[in-house]
């Protein structure tokens, strides 16, 4: 079956954005042009690293250039988006492996995110040969979202990505572990619960 690659060259919008409460969230990639919608689901980190990735690679573009470039060195305040995720949020694929490039001659941001796949495998050489399979197959890959972003419009989502991270559970002042409503058992307090 033939690889669908929801393609999204520019979006018009392009967010991470959750549904549910701190400590129960689901992460979602949201792409949208024309009133066309897809939402892929990730977990916490994944998301974390793409912004945190994102900015370092637009960073290395700046220093790269010299400055001549259309990428800023912070995200716009006009490109801030701070609506909620498009609704109804539809799962289209839960994200495995996710890819992050620099055009050069387009000047654009190029993010990929590629459906989790389980490869079937007797061995550890069975499993090397199937996901190098997997790797070499873009005819009849799993499903892919692709977006391809401005450099400004690449900040503004590194930006809000690290602030939908930022914005769960407060961290434990004394172990950095995210606080619960109703406590957390601290390692620093040998077990005790914290907040009690």
């Amino acid at each position: 079956m033939p690889r669908e690659v929801y393609l999204y060259d520019p979006p018009d919008r392009f967010i991470a954005g959750t549904v549910g409460m701190p400590g129960r969230r689901t992460f979602y990639l949201q792409a949208s042009r024309g009133g066309r919608t897809t939402s892929v689901a990730l977990e916490k980190t994944q998301v974390e690293a793409l912004a945190q990735r994102m900015d370092e690679l637009l960073d290395e573009v700046v220093r790269r250039t010299g400055g001549s470039t259309a990428v800023p060195a912070v995200a716009p305040s006009e490109l801030a988006d701070t609506a909620p995720l498009d609704a109804p949020v539809e799962e289209e694929f839960r994200v495995g492996t996710m890819a992050l490039a620099w055009d050069g001659d387009t000047e654009r941001m190029v993010v990929e995110a590629q459906a989790l796949v389980e490869l079937d495998a007797d061995s550890e050489d069975d499993l090397a040969a199937a996901e190098e399979a997997l790797l070499q197959d873009d005819e009849n890959g799993p499903p892919m979202l692709r977006v391809r972003l401005t450099g400004q419009m690449a900040r503004a989502f590194a930006k809000r990505a690290l602030d939908v991270v930022n914005a769960g559970r407060p961290p434990c002042p004394l172990c950095s572990l995210p606080l619960d409503p109703e406590g957390h058992v601290c390692p620093r307090q040998n077990g005790y619960r914290r907040g009690e």
